[in-house]
């Protein structure tokens, strides 16, 4: 049987291939039944969060299949000394970063420049579902595959309604809609309408993902929305937590957003058991916390 497959290196003794090269795709001899881009938004200097994310998703291998899962983070041009030798070394070791040529910016077209450039850099390996999510943002992959087995291949457009008193609003959901920010995901064929667009390349500055959104609402496009709720959804922190998108961890958690701090991730990693697999050592002594709802 396949086995899902990462692009991070440190999931490979998972996957049992090789370290790829510039601009592959892990293959399996099996085709898979699925295949998504996970591309994680950051900037060039936050170093730590990348590994970080790496170690949270080296927790995730085995728990699903037949599906291949290709986890990049993407930034705009380096643009600092030191970028070049420390990011370098990164993809030298992970391979696992994209590049685009933009300046680094959250809300003036660097959204629109991933999504338009996927179609190019991955011509001749095109993907099923392309996904843009934040670096706050943790993904239980499983569930993300299993949510998406039996949705449509074409004109998806699939994330958290926003705002969150509207998402119940047929209506408003099929013409006017927004999927939050955190993390949403277009089919394949989006992401080429994007890099074809005159609608998308002449509206790039402003809130990202209302933009993207006002993109295919004006074109009648992404007509298979879907809603991901309350599977998606905000880290529920000890203070400001009246939003109604935010609640206690779920074994269904698709997407947990607002991981701000360390203190987050860690709260939201022992809730998914992602320490389970520590094995007892003279050499050191881990203490055990509550769970943290």
């Amino acid at each position: 049987m396949y086995t899902a497959e990462f692009r991070l290196p440190i999931f490979l003794s998972a996957c049992q291939t090789s370290i790829p090269s510039d601009n592959t795709i892990i293959k399996s001899l099996t085709k898979p039944d699925l295949r998504i881009l996970v591309g994680v938004l950051t900037t060039a200097d936050s170093y730590g969060r990348r590994q970080l994310i790496r170690l949270a998703y080296s927790q995730q291998h085995g728990t699903y299949h037949d599906a291949e899962v290709d986890i990049r983070f993407v930034f705009c041009n380096l643009s600092k000394e030191e970028q070049s030798v420390l990011v370098a070394l990164e993809i030298m070791q992970y391979n696992d970063i994209i590049i685009l040529n933009c300046t680094e910016n959250m809300n003036n077209g660097k959204t629109y420049t991933y999504f338009s450039s996927v179609p190019t850099l991955f011509s001749e390996h095109p993907y099923d579902y392309v996904m843009k999510c934040d670096d706050d943002t943790y993904l239980r992959i499983g569930n993300l595959v299993e949510s998406l087995r039996n949705k449509s291949r074409e004109d998806v457009y699939y994330g958290l309604v926003n705002p969150c008193f509207r998402a119940d609003d047929i209506d408003y959901k099929m013409n006017a809609s927004f999927m939050s920010g955190l993390g949403y995901l277009l089919s394949w064929d989006l992401a080429e309408w994007i890099s074809e667009s005159e609608i998308a390349r002449n509206n790039t500055d402003g809130p990202e993902d209302i933009l993207l959104a006002s993109w295919l609402n004006t074109a009648k496009k992404g007509r298979n929305r879907y809603h991901n709720f309350p599977g998606i959804y905000d880290y529920k922190s000890e203070t400001h937590d009246d939003y109604c998108f935010k609640h206690a961890f779920i074994p269904e958690t698709i997407a947990v957003h607002l991981l701000k701090g360390n203190l987050e991730w860690a709260r939201t990693l022992k809730y998914f058991n992602a320490t389970k697999g520590l094995k007892p050592s003279k050499l050191y002594h881990v203490p055990s916390w509550p769970i943290h709802q």
